[in-house]
């Protein structure tokens, strides 16, 4: 079977090489132009282009898919490429660009999307991070048939994973991008002999995982602390959660609440109550939070241990719920 594939990051770069891995011939990739990144903001190639250049598979990367928008050149030799490609299918995971129906229409079996979540729960962009924000319990991977809508497409293959207590992006990112790349092979497979099933959505529980914006790092102390955790866990790596202490940017990468631990009456909201080798103590609305890991500006995340060794914190001090300068 004779495949396209669409995606950026490193989520869609496991499953571009699982399907390799599986024999599948991978026709063309598309994949999101070369973008600045790093302190150099040297312009740096998508995980998936460099997968892909390795492997000697062609790449293609438009700017826009739309042949009446911005650059409609663009759009043009892509929609070339796609046709003289000749696939049978197109697997999407985290492209970035949406697809018109030109491209929906062109492979033989259309376009399969691995998407991070269990849908019609957490449509959108940041599927991940939206399900341990809300404190969901479980998530998953959808395999599904892409329409013109936003995520709406018929379920083709589904599978659940739990969300643990300690689960981050990170942690939680890994696993559902190994979950997605078994997936969609196994997808192929059955699409090969027709044995896939579409089921359409449900109509109840709709959701919509908006993109995540830098602004939401900072931290909100008059919040519950169970709600600042979440967030924590949530945004690391990205944008990866932030209060400012005496006009300085502090990173939180890892915290916990502590459980039957009684906010003083007179604390106030983002008082730090004790700064110890085991953490840093936060007050928040309703209990609370000790920072075990951190990061200043231009520094690395540390330990709370190694941390307070370079960067004094004292009982009383207060960190500023106001949205500071996020760390570049």
């Amino acid at each position: 079977m004779r495949v396209i594939f669409a995606g950026t990051p490193e989520f869609a770069r496991v499953a571009l090489e699982q399907l390799h891995h599986a024999g599948f011939d991978i026709a063309l990739v598309l994949t999101q132009p070369d973008r600045p990144a790093g302190r150099g903001m040297k312009l740096q190639a998508s995980a998936v282009k460099q997968w892909a250049a390795t492997h000697q598979i062609p790449v293609a990367q438009p700017r826009s898919l739309r042949l009446d928008g911005q650059y409609p050149e663009d759009a043009t030799a892509a929609r070339k490429a796609l046709e003289d490609a000749k696939a049978d299918v197109m697997v999407v995971a985290a492209y970035g660009l949406i697809l018109p129906q030109w491209a929906l229409d062109t492979p033989r079996l259309g376009c399969l999307n691995i998407h991070g979540s269990v849908l019609p729960r957490w449509r959108g962009a940041a599927p991940i991070h939206r399900a341990i924000e809300a404190g969901d319990s479980e998530t998953g991977v959808t395999i599904m048939q892409m329409d013109a809508g936003l995520d709406t497409g018929d379920m083709l293959l589904l599978e659940t994973l739990p969300i643990g207590p300690h689960d981050s992006t990170d942690t939680l990112h890994d696993q559902l991008a190994q979950l997605g790349g078994q997936m969609i092979v196994e997808a192929l497979r059955l699409a090969a002999n027709g044995s896939l099933k579409p089921v359409p959505q449900p109509v109840q529980g709709i959701s919509y995982a908006h993109k995540i914006d830098k602004r939401e790092a900072a931290l909100d102390w008059t919040q519950p602390v169970a709600t600042l955790e979440r967030r924590i866990r949530a945004f690391n790596p990205f944008p990866v959660a932030c209060s400012a202490l005496n006009g300085e940017t502090i990173k939180f990468w890892r915290a916990e609440v502590r459980p039957g631990v009684r906010l003083p009456s007179n604390a106030t909201a983002g008082e730090v109550l004790a700064a110890s080798p085991e953490g840093v103590d936060i007050a928040a609305m309703d209990g609370v939070l000790r920072v075990h890991r951190l990061q200043k500006a231009g520094g690395k995340p540390l330990d709370a241990a190694d941390f307070l060794r370079g960067f004094e914190i004292q009982p009383g001090q207060r960190f500023s719920s106001a949205p500071p300068v996020p760390l570049a």
